[in-house]
């Protein structure tokens, strides 16, 4: 195929040698120009077609991507439409549940109020009983009441814990009222069991929230006991480093090294071995991990099937310079309860039947009860006669009123410091706070009765 330049020079040739060619040679000279040129038009009119097919087919395949974008388009959207149903439902379900959460983990005080009243009756009914057969159906009715309460407040516990209501108040934590509470707790249990019992003496102190600290070692020696038929359960603490390890040990049915992790999940319930009741919902030990997770305490387990178990709570090491607390140990024997003849006890109480119930009680022991539902019935009562000798107060009073506003009416008027005890389902730190700082004791609702009866007697002999 011959250029421009060449078919110019070839022309210029031919135009050039005109007069000295020959026809023939011309004839020639003109056939091979003519071929080269329609070569050089065939070979154009390819490149067109070949460009016109390429251009034909981008076509096609742009419209293609067209329809394979919108049908994309179209995919993603849909898939956005029930990405956002989703969350929706999502957000429903966790509003839902947070609302679920929330109302238990605020409605805790009004749930064991009713309780506490029944318990209180039932105490007083069990003391009132002249047939044998009357009390021990009497006492099967506490027992239940017991139980309840103490499902009641693992379901609390853990719905506080999720609610994130339960904020950990670190402190110097001495460990050796610790001990002493819990064995004045377990003490009677594990002798029905005919168990053996022993804390370690410690003057060791932990960084720890006093009141969630004792609930994981409450639970844990109460699993321990739950689970040991024959033996016994030892709680200790020993110093490593700058932390203690608190330790309770069973001789329990143990735990297989493949359920460990399962022990601590909510309503886990291990077989609790031959003639065991095998009481409980299977929550301790699923609090335990939460309130341990809450503090940042380590918890480790080391167990033996049909050998027993051991608990370790690791936490950050003090000086004992904590004072005795009100939660642990409110006076150093229990069993001493002498009766309260002739005493005058004021009792301030919003709930008619726990008021009608702490009434009889207190009534049955010998005490003379004045009772208040709030501050301007404390001011009327307290202005007709004698100051009392002790004073019972909830916390928690109608009209934002409450118990240590009370006592401090009744102290200013009788002008003097009367023994005061602050009762209260609230697990909050702030009853604790206001009820130390005005020096008074303060106690968890449902009371044991004996153990109010204790403290009554405990505070008017001090």
């Amino acid at each position: 195929m011959l250029n421009d330049a060449e078919d110019d020079m070839i022309a210029a040739e031919i135009m050039g040698r005109t007069v000295r060619a020959t026809p023939r040679e011309i004839v020639a000279r003109l056939t091979k120009i003519n071929a080269a040129l329609v070569e050089r038009l065939e070979n154009r009119i390819d490149q067109q077609a070949s460009a016109y097919s390429l251009f034909q087919t981008a076509i096609g395949l742009e419209a293609q991507v067209r329809e394979r974008t919108a049908e994309l388009k179209r995919a993603l959207l849909e898939l956005e439409r029930s990405n956002v149903a989703l969350s929706s439902a999502k957000e429903a379900a966790e509003k839902a549940n947070s609302s679920k959460t929330r109302f238990l983990a605020a409605a805790g005080h009004d749930l064991l109020q009713p309780l506490y009243a029944a318990q209180l009756s039932m105490s007083t009914l069990v003391d009132l009983q002249a047939d044998p057969a009357a009390a021990k159906l009497c006492r099967q009715v506490d027992r239940a009441l017991v139980t309840i309460e103490a499902y009641l407040r693992s379901i609390l516990d853990i719905s506080k814990l999720d609610a994130g209501v339960v904020t950990p108040k670190f402190q110097s934590v001495r460990l050796s009222d610790m001990f002493q509470s819990l064995d004045s707790d377990f003490r009677p249990i594990v002798e029905r069991k005919k168990l053996k019992l022993r804390f370690r003496p410690t003057e060791l102190a932990v960084v720890s929230d006093s009141i969630l600290l004792r609930r994981v070692l409450q639970n844990l020696v109460s699993n321990a006991t739950r689970y040991t038929q024959e033996g016994g359960v030892f709680v200790g603490a020993r110093r490593r480093g700058d932390q203690v390890r608190i330790e309770v040990t069973d001789t329990g049915v143990g735990v297989a090294p493949s359920d460990i992790e399962r022990i601590f999940e909510e309503f886990h319930r291990a077989h609790a071995g031959d003639g065991a009741q095998g009481e409980g919902l299977g929550l301790g030990l699923s609090i335990v991990r939460r309130m341990s997770q809450a503090l940042d305490h380590r918890v480790e387990v080391r167990s033996y099937p049909g050998r027993g178990s051991r608990f370790t709570v690791v936490a950050p090491i003090a000086e004992p310079e904590a004072p005795r607390s009100a939660d642990f140990v409110l006076v150093e024997n229990w069993a001493r309860a002498n009766d309260l003849s002739g005493r005058c006890i004021l009792l301030v109480e919003n709930d008619p039947d726990v008021m009608e119930a702490t009434r009889w009680l207190l009534a049955q022991w010998g005490a003379d009860v004045v009772t208040a539902p709030d501050l301007a019935t404390v001011r009327a009562r307290l202005g007709e006669g004698a100051a009392p000798d002790a004073i019972i107060a909830d916390y928690h009073l109608d009209r934002d009123e409450n118990g240590i506003q009370a006592i401090t009416l009744a102290r200013s008027m009788a002008q003097r410091e009367i023994p005061s005890v602050i009762v209260t389902a609230d697990q909050g730190m702030e009853a604790i706070e206001f009820s130390r700082a005005a020096g008074c004791e303060l106690m968890r609702k449902p009371v044991k009765p004996a153990q109010l009866r204790a403290v009554l007697t405990h505070l008017l002999q001090a």
